[in-house]
């Protein structure tokens, strides 16, 4: 299978790390959005990343459609088999995903606009809606145990994007989920390599 991916992409980064916790073999093909390339558009009519080619000339896309994909995949492993708890870990994807899509729309207000032209008013609206969500996960982060799964692997795509790109605006009143990062690199050793980074 061919993963097209972005190394700067939170969504990039939750997938690379679901699959390499689950054992599963990828070709990374890294990819410029921007530019368009066949190979993505040809496959993803909406030319974003992550975007996984199966062996079977299928195009899965968008990064919940393949984490849940990789669930099917490997024996049902990535998320949760009781549904209260299959829940819990969906909503925490989505939160952590959502969140994310906040923060890109601001990176790319103030990388497309020229400066005269950046919309201040909307770059505020998107993080607050980032800040609610970290206050509320500063305060009702998951439980790191003996399995992860999807809902925790958003959450360290989330927290590495933030590292990535927002470094210094966001730490001070959220050292819960700084602790939360450290001991999730320590049951999953290789975030250090897969989280998002230039």
């Amino acid at each position: 299978m061919k993963l097209l991916f972005s190394s700067t992409s939170p969504f990039s980064s939750k997938v690379r790390m679901a699959a390499r916790y689950l054992d599963i073999e990828l070709m990374e093909v890294r990819v410029d959005t921007n530019a368009g390339p066949a190979i993505l558009v040809d496959n993803n009519p909406l030319g974003k990343i992550p975007t996984l080619l199966t062996d079977d000339g299928i195009s899965i896309f968008d990064s919940r459609s393949i984490t849940h994909y990789f669930h099917r995949m490997k024996g049902k492993k990535l998320y949760p088999s009781k549904e209260a708890k299959r829940t819990e870990a969906e909503v925490l994807e989505a939160l952590c995903d959502g969140a994310c899509e906040c923060l890109l729309s601001i990176v790319y207000e103030r990388r497309l606009r020229s400066e005269e032209k950046v919309f201040q008013p909307w770059i505020d609206r998107q993080w607050m809606k980032v800040n609610r969500t970290l206050n509320h996960l500063s305060v009702d982060y998951p439980k790191i145990g003996k399995k992860l799964h999807g809902g925790h692997f958003a959450l360290a795509a989330l927290i590495g994007y933030l590292q990535l790109r927002f470094e210094g605006q966001w730490e001070d009143h959220h050292g819960e989920l700084i602790a939360w990062a450290r001991a999730f690199e320590k049951t999953f050793p290789d975030y250090a390599e897969l989280k998002p980074q230039a």
